[in-house]
């Protein structure tokens, strides 16, 4: 099989393809993306034998919303290019104007020259009196908060009743008390017995907890067990080190009196923290401070044309402010990775990358899972053809900057600028472990229309096209369609974008917080046996 592209294009597809035709961006139904393509992609659905004059095709079917069409003669057994990359191979021979997609593209495997750390460019950072400022909270510890919360963890499942009567009773009019304070909320997940003791396990539970309850936007934490689980609470404070004090307390329900005397105590704990963290007041910081999340989800066939890269240009410039950025879903950048070890920070960096890709290899050897091709109902239904394909696009988040460092899930970023956190491709797993490591911000793009929200880290959602956003208005932050509809450019979208991250973290509510989402989208990595 031929070797795929080192690079992902970075050329505006709408910008690059009006130029070369001389053409205002609203006049061709597709985009070409990189000249050296084999394919095109509708930006609307395309009737059968419409002429492409600017290609001397005639599209021989229907071409959905966000689907390729062939404007070259392809070979079975030849690669299909877009952004020129491979993203499969013809499975028959297709001729110019056919609806390219998974019933005629087959998934297999590329062969890439990894070359660690062969294209790392350091970056040009701006001075620190010309970095962006956001209005935050500044943590006794130096850390900057987005969001000023009170959390209620758990050890075990058997305790999560508990925790969310507690949260339930502070509701919108006890709240009106602390203006300063966003929210009480309850973190409850499924684990913490029936479960390994030891090993990896239990430690990516603990990890993520302490991670949370550490969290700069958690003002104060109350952790509730019931007393006889498996994660044991005494054990666990003693191994994340964590010690009780005035903004962290716990509780035991079997040692309280069972659940309703939890729940009247717990109230009491948090009413008392409720009045300190009243008390903080958002002051000017550099955007050097911000840790924001990378996430994807219902993805289409403009996700990588669009939203995607439009975030990566947002993520360029926060770079250059000093910031940090996190990406993940370790099985969703699969096909591509090599663009990323290429440009890490050392060889080093680099091969941790590759570990990870081989371990998510092993562990999904031989199931139905996206990394061995077949990607979601939603995802295909799309225009994404495999997981090569959806990779491409999801790696655009990225952006350009140099990769600094690989992280396990949850653990702390403390490097600053572009990172890479292993995590699994489903988005509320993905996210909280990007929470638990630090993120104060989520970023999440969007094609198909997810309704993903975040706490204790707000969530930012970007619509990939103008057709989605505007059926799903209450839920989508920024339209990306723009550059899909030719009205704007994608260092247009970067700037707005991350002029939008800016005001989010200043306090500005995001569509899933005014809509109360997030709650329930806490959920650390259930790996390992339940027994």
């Amino acid at each position: 099989m031929p070797e795929s592209s080192l690079q992902l294009s970075s050329v505006d597809p709408v910008g690059s393809q009006a130029a070369d035709q001389g053409q205002s961006p609203s006049v061709s139904p597709v985009i070409k993306l990189d000249a050296a393509d084999n394919v095109v992609v509708a930006r609307q659905e395309i009737a059968a034998a419409v002429s492409l004059p600017e290609f001397n095709v005639v599209t021989q079917g229907v071409i959905p919303l966000g689907h390729k069409v062939a404007i070259h003669a392809i070979k079975q057994g030849e690669p299909v290019l877009k952004y020129n990359t491979v993203i499969g191979y013809a499975s028959e021979d297709i001729a110019p104007g056919m609806h390219l997609h998974s019933h005629n593209i087959v998934f297999d495997e590329v062969i890439k020259d990894y070359a660690p750390g062969r294209d790392y460019v350091p970056t040009d950072l701006l001075p620190v009196e010309q970095r962006a400022t956001f209005m935050g909270y500044v943590r006794a510890d130096g850390q900057v908060a987005t969001r000023n919360v009170i959390g209620i963890f758990i050890t075990v499942n058997c305790s999560a009743t508990v925790a969310r009567k507690i949260s339930r009773y502070f509701d919108e009019e006890r709240m009106a008390q602390y203006p300063n304070v966003d929210a009480v909320v309850a973190f409850v997940h499924e684990q913490g017995c029936g479960m390994e003791m030891t090993g990896e396990p239990m430690d990516l539970l603990r990890r993520t907890l302490a991670g949370y309850i550490r969290h700069p936007n958690v003002a104060g934490a109350l952790v509730v067990s019931l007393g006889c689980e498996r994660n044991n609470l005494a054990q666990f404070f003693k191994e994340q080190g964590l010690q009780t004090g005035k903004m962290l307390k716990a509780l035991t329900m079997q040692e309280v009196g069972g659940t309703q005397a939890a729940v009247k105590q717990g109230i009491a704990v948090v009413r008392d923290m409720l009045e300190q963290a009243n008390q903080a007041v958002r002051t000017p910081c550099s955007a050097e401070h911000l840790i924001v999340g990378l996430q994807c989800g219902g993805s289409d066939g403009f996700s990588g044309l669009s939203a995607n890269p439009g975030l990566g240009k947002a993520v360029d410039i926060l770079v250059r402010h000093g910031g940090t950025a996190i990406l993940s879903e370790t099985p969703e950048i699969f096909g591509v990775e090599h663009t990323l070890t290429a440009r890490s920070r050392t060889p080093e960096v680099g091969r941790k990358l590759i570990e990870r890709i081989d371990w998510w290899l092993k562990y999904n050897e031989g199931r139905d899972t996206q990394i061995n091709g077949r990607v979601s109902p939603g995802n295909n239904a799309g225009g994404l053809a495999n997981i090569l394909e959806k990779s491409l696009g999801g790696a655009k988040k990225a952006g350009s900057s140099g990769m600094m460092e690989v992280y396990k899930y949850a653990e702390p970023v403390t490097e600053r600028g572009f990172v890479f956190m292993d995590t699994p491709g489903y988005d509320p797993v993905s996210a909280t472990g990007q929470i638990a490591g630090g993120a104060n911000l989520i970023c999440f793009t969007t094609g198909r229309g997810s309704c993903f929200g975040s706490y204790p880290a707000p969530t930012i959602k970007l619509a990939s096209n103008s057709t989605m956003y505007e059926r799903m208005r209450e839920d989508m932050d920024i339209n990306c369609g723009g550059v899909i509809d030719g009205t704007q450019t994608l260092d247009e979208l970067g700037q707005e974008i991350f002029e939008t991250i800016l005001k989010i973290a200043s306090g500005n509510h995001s569509r899933s917080e005014a809509l109360g989402v997030g709650e329930e989208e806490f959920c650390p990595w259930p790996i390992g046996v339940v027994a």
